[in-house]
């Protein structure tokens, strides 16, 4: 009799099945949500507590800070070592930009579209940079450039990290075209276009979204370079990234997390851009 009622007891204190269905799903949304916000604190946790080391009223760098003030950006873009490096850096990413873009894109469409011989071994080739360790890239680039002139100036620089740009742009582009039906371009070859204006009039609308991505992309891999640019800058050609290598290891004051503020925010307004260029395209497509 007491086997019976202990059962029962049992029995009772069993959640039945449909309960145990809902509760395993929620619990499985409950630690993945909880995993990605570990991974996202992980992540961005460094980069954040910049912005309040960036406003201390110290004269060295703390956390948590001690009062709050901007003198640090006014000293930032006061400094005239700062501004120089700014500025060089934003003339390299602005011309990486460019010439990565329209190298990337030409050269995505001619292997995903045209008929060349070994296109997945090209294509394979053509992201090496992406591969190889910079540390690497940046030993070989000092090597070839140094004995022809190519290093501290903006030359050197463009061609460096144009090379180190152009695989970002493949393979958004690449992607892009992927998507679209070759058959429109067939469409507008048979009305009489020619294949440069299928390519600007047909083609290029449609992978606009991926060639924007592309371009920010190789900015921010241009501007944000910090290997290669220890290998070949200069007294007179030297980028952000290398004058904050320089402050870190001989003056270490506040003014490096401001400028470092300046590039994440940068760096986010420029990646948001991208997004909303990506959402207005998905929307339109619709």
């Amino acid at each position: 009799m007491s086997t019976l009622s202990e059962t029962n007891a049992l029995d009772a204190l069993r959640l039945p099945p449909a309960s145990k269905a809902a509760l395993n799903p929620a619990l499985g949304r409950w630690l993945l949500n909880g995993f990605v916000g570990l991974v996202l604190v992980f992540l961005l946790l460094p980069t954040l507590l910049v912005v309040p080391m960036s406003l201390g009223e110290a004269a060295y760098i703390q956390f948590p800070p001690k009062g709050l003030t901007l003198k640090w950006y006014e000293a930032y873009f006061a400094d005239a070592d700062w501004m120089s490096a700014t500025w060089f850096s934003l003339r390299i990413a602005l011309a990486t930009t460019v010439s990565a873009t329209i190298i990337g894109t030409l050269a995505s469409f001619a292997i995903v579209r045209g008929s060349l011989p070994g296109a997945r071994a090209l294509q394979a080739l053509t992201l090496a940079p992406l591969i190889v360790p910079h540390i690497v890239l940046a030993v070989a680039l000092y090597l070839v450039f140094a004995p022809v002139g190519l290093t501290g100036n903006f030359t050197g620089f463009a061609i460096a990290h144009t090379m180190m740009s152009v695989p970002y742009v493949m393979l958004t582009v690449s992607a892009a075209l992927q998507r679209i039906d070759p058959a429109l371009e067939l469409a507008a070859l048979n009305c009489g276009a020619t294949r440069a204006q299928t390519f600007w009039h047909v083609v290029l609308p449609n992978i606009a979204p991926g060639v924007a991505a592309g371009a920010v992309f190789a900015f921010l891999a241009s501007f944000d370079e910090a290997t290669v640019a220890f290998f070949i800058s200069g007294v007179d050609g030297k980028t952000i990234t290398r004058k904050l290598f320089e402050d870190i290891d001989y003056n270490l004051t506040p003014v490096i997390a401001a400028a470092s503020t300046v590039m994440v925010v940068l760096s986010l307004v420029l990646m948001g851009g991208v997004e909303w260029l990506r959402s207005r395209n998905a929307a339109s497509t619709r």
